[in-house]
């Protein structure tokens, strides 16, 4: 539908998003890892580090060959697996456009409690709606999906380029393709999509971004923003200018006249 590219938002309280930056180089190694590892490599990390609901659940056994973490463990370890690089692209390019943002409204430690905690959300709600299911879930989509709607909140009002349909760029208010990309998701898990893309996970996340941005957001953040151009400056205080002191007018001089006061000359 729409690919984010830039938004005219900078940072207030933070200097750098290195938790954003970070979760990104993390997500990137770890794809590195699996695909220079082979194969065979890859897929023993999905189905070991994956989240399989069915695994979780206890209605199905994994090959102890591919247990290498406890089983509660996956539903965080999935959000940093990969399927290729365009899953890995799109899911970090979201992060980089708004993730600093959301890191910079809700401070560094908390904002990683929240990514977090999304992506457990996330692969919760799928287990929850695919109890039995044996497909592993992996990607960053349910933190992701958290991040977004945490923005949609934020900075409803912010301009963001972004190409609609991949070919047309545009300079709108962030709410109009990030509500587009909420109802889009809500629809997709409704009319049960396509099988490949976990839309549960999805709403799992923006469920809980929606609810944790709420409790998490710094002392003083405001909901739904705009940018800094969006809010009327004031005026700088003026110092009190300077004026000369008012000095009465002397009195006139009273001419002496009369006897005895007649005036000297040469």
């Amino acid at each position: 539908m729409f690919i984010p590219l830039y938004d005219t938002n900078r940072l207030r309280h933070i200097r750098l998003q290195y938790v954003t930056i970070g979760l990104i180089v993390v997500n990137a190694l770890v794809y590195l890892a699996t695909a220079l590892g082979g194969e065979s490599f890859s897929n023993a990390a999905v189905l070991g580090l994956g989240f399989i609901p069915s695994v979780v659940h206890d209605t199905a056994e994994l090959d102890p060959r591919f247990i290498v973490i406890p089983e509660s463990l996956s539903y965080l370890t999935y959000s940093f697996l990969h399927a290729d690089i365009f899953h890995l692209g799109g899911n970090m390019l979201f992060l980089w456009v708004f993730g600093d943002n959301v890191e910079d409204a809700l401070g560094h430690i908390r904002y990683l409690i929240f990514y977090l905690l999304c992506a457990i959300a996330g692969a919760a709600f799928q287990g929850l709606v695919a109890w039995d299911s044996q497909a592993p879930l992996i990607g960053a989509s349910g933190a992701i999906a958290g991040v977004v709607v945490a923005y949609l909140i934020l900075y409803p009002r912010v301009k963001v380029w972004v190409l609609a349909f991949a070919r047309i760029p545009l300079r709108i208010p962030a709410f109009i393709p990030l509500i587009l990309w909420l109802l889009f998701q809500v629809v997709m898990f409704a009319a049960g999509g396509e099988d490949q893309i976990s839309w549960a996970c999805h709403i799992g996340g923006i469920i809980a971004g929606a609810v944790l941005v709420l409790v998490l957001r710094s002392r003083g953040v405001p909901l739904f923003a705009g940018a800094d151009e969006d809010v009327a400056p004031t005026a700088p205080d003026q110092p009190p200018v300077a004026t000369e002191p008012l000095i009465p007018d002397p009195p006139a001089a009273t001419p002496r006249w009369g006897r005895g006061n007649a005036s000297s000359s040469d």
